[in-house]
């Protein structure tokens, strides 16, 4: 299977993997898909899946070497790799998203938010991550070979930020605007939609859905 069609799910679970493989086996021994579903309360069927998408069918009786499990799936998730992430717009939500310590799980380190209302000198958010002007966006990102750009700016400003971004060399953004940006074919866009994910979760309770994927 090609890295591009592994599931939102299996994404989900390969920090649930990688956790227990750092916390609870030693370099150079053995586990099999049998012995982490059972670990991890996870069907086993799913758990080899999982594992045959990232790094192959473990070895027959004895199954995967830690070592190198632990290392394909730090490969898959970027860990290692050089270049972060960047928020602009520090309101609420992008302050919430500069402090939040969960993207670590996934190879991915926020460097930095920028915003409008920022005019001279860099302010910090709770966690003392910068908050810089937007003039300083571009340089910031060619210093720091920044990938992605995270926007959480109102409709109106996002596309602007979204040209900003590309202009400034990052290959991929997250936008939190309800809207549609107008970017390179080659710049993938992630959109979340926070009203619209609370919606479809109010429709699954009042429809008795609960539990369907």
């Amino acid at each position: 299977m090609k890295q591009n069609e592994v599931s939102r799910a299996t994404m989900g679970r390969i920090p649930v993997y990688l956790r227990y493989l750092r916390e609870h086996t030693r370099p150079g021994g053995n586990i099999s898909a049998t012995t982490l579903a059972q670990q991890l309360h996870l069907g086993e069927v799913q758990v080899r899946k999982d594992l045959n998408a990232i790094s192959g069918a473990g070895r027959p009786r004895t199954g995967y070497d830690t070592r190198e499990l632990i290392a394909a799936l730090e490969r898959f998730v970027g860990c290692g790799e050089r270049g972060g992430v960047v928020i602009v717009g520090a309101g609420k939500l992008g302050r919430a998203l500069l402090d939040y310590r969960g993207f670590g799980d996934y190879g991915l380190e926020i460097l930095a938010a920028f915003d409008a209302a920022v005019e001279d000198a860099p302010r910090q958010s709770n966690s003392g991550k910068p908050i810089y002007p937007m003039r300083e966006l571009s340089g910031f990102c060619a210093r720091n070979a920044v990938r992605i750009g995270i926007i959480t700016v109102p409709a109106g400003a996002a596309q602007q930020v979204a040209e900003q971004l590309v202009a400034s060399g990052v290959r991929g953004i997250w936008c939190f605007a309800p809207c549609t940006l107008c970017v390179p074919d080659d710049i993938p866009v992630q959109y979340e939609n926070m009203a619209l994910s609370l919606a479809y979760l109010s429709n699954r309770i009042r429809t008795g859905e609960a539990g369907q994927g």
